[in-house]
């Protein structure tokens, strides 16, 4: 892992951390977590504001996505998993944001995290991306560019499986979900 970043409620960027301490029902401290949450108008099948399970509690980006995006958006310095309010900065796993559902992380301090879906990007990130980065010719993004940039690299969101503190610079391995032996051929 190559960065961790918390998340203070009413806060949309993440604060650096050397480490993260995960619960059953998210990480500590930060503002996703919860073992439920309100249903959003634009994504979510129920209607707004509806109570429905947690599926974000925790995100996670790739490095490499992270790069390609300041890259396209010209950007005078790299975008941080913080700045796209995301949790994680992994390296070094292909097609990272592509991982379907079930997917295991395992860090190697014994954290298990499952992935739920995509982390899509939405118009106020964008939004703010636009107010708070500036292209490197000191030119102004527009609203939707980071929408454009970060399609299908915005990185994971998922649940705890189990509970524990990851640091910095800890390795996590990367497991498709392995079947129950009654499923299996």
């Amino acid at each position: 892992m190559v960065s961790a970043f918390l998340g203070a409620p009413g806060e949309l960027s993440k604060a650096a951390q050397t480490e993260l301490e995960f619960a059953f029902d998210g990480i500590v401290g930060d503002r996703h977590r919860g073992l439920s949450r309100k249903a959003w108008d634009l994504t979510d099948k129920q209607p707004g504001g509806t109570e429905r399970r947690n599926e974000r509690q925790w995100s996670a980006v790739a490095q490499e996505d992270l790069h390609r995006v300041s890259e396209t958006l010209s950007l005078g310095a790299p975008l941080t998993a913080g700045d796209v309010a995301v949790n994680l900065s992994i390296a070094g796993v292909p097609a990272f944001s592509r991982l379907p559902r079930g997917t295991i992380l395992t860090f190697e301090g014994g954290v298990v995290l499952m992935v739920e879906e995509y982390n899509p990007p939405c118009s106020r990130m964008s939004h703010y991306i636009a107010e708070s980065h500036r292209a490197s010719t000191g030119g102004t993004l527009a609203d939707t560019d980071f929408i454009e940039a970060a399609k299908f690299c915005r990185g994971l969101v998922g649940v705890v499986e189990v509970p524990g503190v990851v640091s910095v610079g800890e390795r996590v391995t990367v497991a498709a979900e392995i079947l129950p032996k009654w499923l299996r051929a």
